[in-house]
C-alpha cells in the first residue's frame, strides 16, 4: 500500500488550497486529497455569495483577520496569474439609523487597525454618488470589497494539484481514522490510505472527524442555512456594488445584504435559519440524525436560548417573502416583491461550545502528525491560499 506524506480529507477550497501550498513549498511530495462527494467544491464552496472580502470586520490580531487580509493579496495574484474572473467593485456599509452609527465608526476603526487603505466615511450625500437607491444617513467605503467564483478558483487548485503529481479522489467519505506505528491509516469503507500527516479540511463535518483522533473535543459544528433572492433584470440598475447594513451586535451574523456577481445579475441575502442537517438546503431535507445531534448539545440550547428572538426572525424571513423584502427595503427602499425570485441557499459550518459560545476565528486543533481545521466559515474562501499556506508553514516547522 502506497505511503503518502500528507493526506487531506475534504475537496472544497480551503483543502485544495492547503494541498497547493504544501506542494508549493516541497517539490515532488506526495500530496492525496480525498472528498466524499463526487466533485470538489460541492458544500460551501460552491454555495456561497462569491465575495472577495477585505477582512475589515474582523479583530486585529485574529485569525481571520491575519489570514483573510493576506489571503485577500494571494487570491487576487493568483486569480490574475491563472486568469480567473474577478472585479474588485468595492461595497459600501450603510447606517440607516442613528442607534448604527456607533457600530458602524468600530468597523471602520477595526479597518484602519488591520491596515485598510482608503476607507471612507461617507456623507448621506456622498452614499448617493455611489448608490443612488440607498437609504442611509452615513456609510463606509470599502474599496478593497470584490467579486468572484470560487468554485472556478477550485477548479484551477484542482488542476494544478494534478499537474504536479498530486492526486484528488472523489467518491470517498472518510469512515475512519486511525494511527500506528506507520502513521496514519484512513478508511472510506472499501478503501485504506496510509499516510505520515494527515489535515483535515472537512468544513459542515470538521468536528466529527477531529473526534476520530481525539474523542474528548467537545465543540460541535452547528449548520446554519442561508438562502438567497435574485433580482430580476428589471431591478438590476439599483445596485451598483456591494451593499451591506451594519452587523447586528445581537446576532454574529452579517445580515441581509446585496451582492452583484461575477457571471452577472444581483443576490439579495442571506438570512441564517438552523438547518435541520449539515447538508439542509432547504426546509424539504431533514436529517434525523443531524437534529438530535444538535439538540443533545448543551451548547446548542444555550445559543438558542441566548438567540430565541433574533432566530424567530429570521425563521419569519425564510418563510415569508414579504418579511424578507421588508428586511431588504431598510436598505433599499425602491425593492418590491415581484423583483425577487427565489435563489440558491448555502450551509454555514458554525462551531459552537458547550457553553453557548460562537466560536469567531478561524480554528485549528492539531495532534501527532495530523491537524483539524475545525472552524472555517466565511472569509475562509478569500483566505483560503492564507489558511492553506499557514498549515503548510505550521507542519513543516
Amino acid at each position: 500500500m502506497q505511503q503518502h506524506k500528507y493526506l487531506i480529507i475534504g475537496g472544497g477550497i480551503v483543502g485544495l488550497a492547503t494541498a497547493y501550498q504544501l506542494m508549493q513549498t516541497q517539490k515532488d511530495v506526495e500530496v492525496l486529497v480525498l472528498e466524499k462527494e463526487k466533485d470538489i467544491g460541492e458544500h460551501q464552496t460552491g454555495h456561497n455569495s462569491g465575495v472577495i472580502h477585505s477582512g475589515v470586520y474582523y479583530k486585529p490580531g485574529s485569525s481571520k483577520a491575519l489570514n483573510c487580509i493576506a489571503g485577500y493579496q494571494m487570491m487576487i495574484d493568483f486569480c490574475t496569474r491563472y486568469e480567473i474572473p474577478f472585479k474588485i467593485c468595492g461595497k459600501v456599509i450603510v447606517a440607516t439609523e442613528k442607534e448604527e452609527l456607533e457600530g458602524l465608526q468600530k468597523i471602520y476603526n477595526r479597518g484602519i487597525e488591520n491596515g485598510l487603505k482608503g476607507l471612507k466615511i461617507l456623507s448621506k450625500e456622498e452614499l448617493k454618488e455611489k448608490e443612488p437607491h440607498v437609504n442611509g444617513i452615513q456609510a463606509i467605503w470599502v474599496p478593497q470589497a470584490g467579486i468572484i467564483n470560487y468554485k472556478a478558483v477550485a477548479e484551477k487548485l484542482k488542476s494544478l494539484i494534478l499537474e504536479n503529481g498530486g492526486r484528488v479522489i472523489c467518491h470517498a467519505p472518510v469512515q475512519s481514522i486511525t494511527s500506528d506505528e506507520a502513521g496514519w491509516m484512513v478508511s472510506t469503507g472499501d478503501q485504506e490510505y496510509n499516510a505520515h500527516t494527515v489535515i483535515t479540511c472537512a468544513g459542515l463535518y470538521s468536528d466529527r472527524l477531529a473526534r476520530m483522533t481525539d474523542p474528548a473535543f467537545d465543540l460541535k459544528i452547528i449548520p446554519f442555512r442561508g438562502e438567497y433572492y435574485t433580482l430580476k433584470p428589471q431591478a438590476h440598475h439599483l445596485v451598483n456594488t456591494l451593499i451591506y447594513p451594519v452587523p447586528n451586535p445581537n446576532f454574529p451574523f452579517l445580515g441581509v445584504h446585496f451582492t452583484s456577481m461575477i457571471g452577472g445579475g444581483v443576490e439579495a441575502g442571506p438570512n441564517a435559519v438552523l438547518a435541520f442537517g449539515r447538508e439542509s438546503y432547504s426546509w424539504k431535507t431533514f436529517n434525523a440524525v443531524d437534529v438530535l445531534e444538535s439538540l443533545a448539545y448543551s451548547g446548542f440550547r444555550k445559543l438558542a436560548y441566548k438567540y430565541w428572538k433574533d432566530g424567530a426572525y429570521e425563521m419569519k424571513r425564510s418563510l415569508s417573502k414579504q418579511a424578507f423584502v421588508q428586511a431588504l427595503q431598510k436598505l433599499i427602499p425602491a425593492i418590491k416583491s415581484e423583483d425577487l425570485e427565489t435563489g440558491g441557499a448555502g450551509v454555514r459550518a458554525q462551531a459552537i461550545d458547550r457553553n453557548g459560545n460562537i466560536v469567531d476565528d478561524f480554528l485549528f486543533h492539531s495532534g501527532n502528525n495530523i491537524l483539524h481545521v475545525v472552524n472555517a466559515p466565511s472569509p475562509a474562501a478569500t483566505s483560503s491560499l492564507s489558511i492553506g499556506k499557514t498549515i503548510a508553514d505550521r507542519i513543516n516547522n
